[in-house]
């Protein structure tokens, strides 16, 4: 079945947010870059930090990590330029860190509508995602390149790496040792990093196929490069054939609510691999 990138729209447009709207017209239909930024803005506190459902698992309307990750992923999956919005949000993050580096989330966090894999933790303590994706745009602080580390150091290990088992939890270690150099021995966390997503790669469930080419967004990205070429085509193959009748694509936990963003990320790398 040929994909259908009026069904697509049609999604999106029926179903997404305001922003995932916005970002589908800039990807897709040389839409306004500064209209998405606008959009984005919406989900801006003025203590700089991010909030308001932008990641769909978190409501709260007070400043919390899990924003801020999510729109760095947002750059990542998409390309979408976000520096121009993060101003002031490095010095924020900088005062919601615990001793050890860890990160705080707000005490009103489970107030609000909050998914029950974050009800545990409330919300995003790790740090390694976030900080990477800063050193990548340049917008790391010292504190926070220094706290994280640490962090890393005590949480992370070349085993724990091999050990993992879910493809899309590798967000952390891509995030964090694709982009930071001054870490010890940072080329055996980057092999270790690349081993276990394309051993995860190998096994992984169908369902899941999309998930590598969030990782692996374009043909010159990192990942595309460094894995074996028949993964990233084996996924393209197989999401070429997946939209659903309605026009989306399934995220792999089945969750409506993702079904906008899964589907703009799918044809960002259908479109980009020349599959479109």
């Amino acid at each position: 079945m040929a994909v259908s990138i009026s069904k697509a729209r049609d999604y999106v447009y029926g179903h997404g947010t305001l922003f995932e709207r916005a970002l589908y017209s800039y990807l897709f239909e040389d839409g306004s870059l500064e209209r998405v930024h606008q959009c984005l803005l919406c989900y801006k506190n003025p203590d700089h930090g991010w909030a308001h459902r932008l990641e769909h698992d978190a409501a709260c309307p007070d400043s919390h990590p899990l924003a801020l990750e999510f729109l760095l992923r947002i750059h990542n999956d998409t390309g979408l330029p976000v520096k121009a919005v993060l101003d002031g949000t490095p010095q924020w993050l900088e005062a919601m860190r615990e001793e050890d580096g860890s990160l705080k989330n707000p005490s009103t966090i489970r107030d609000y509508p909050l998914a029950p894999w974050w009800q545990d933790s409330g919300g995003q303590t790790q740090p390694d995602s976030i900080v990477g994706n800063l050193t990548a745009l340049g917008l790391v602080t010292p504190s926070l390149a220094e706290s994280t580390r640490k962090w890393v150091q005590a949480n992370v290990t070349l085993e724990s790496i091999h050990e993992n088992a879910w493809l899309f939890m590798m967000y952390h270690q891509i995030d964090y040792f694709l982009h930071v150099q001054d870490f010890p021995d940072a080329e055996s966390y980057r092999v270790a990093t690349i081993g276990n997503i394309t051993a995860c790669a190998q096994d992984m469930p169908e369902k899941q196929y999309y998930v590598l080419l969030q990782f692996a967004p374009k043909p010159d990205s990192v990942l595309a490069i460094e894995l074996p070429n028949h993964l990233i085509e084996r996924s393209l193959d197989y999401l070429m054939e997946a939209q659903q009748e309605d026009g989306h694509w399934n995220d792999e936990h089945n969750l409506p609510q993702w079904f906008p963003y899964t589907t703009i990320t799918v044809l960002n790398a259908l479109k980009n691999y020349g599959r479109l």
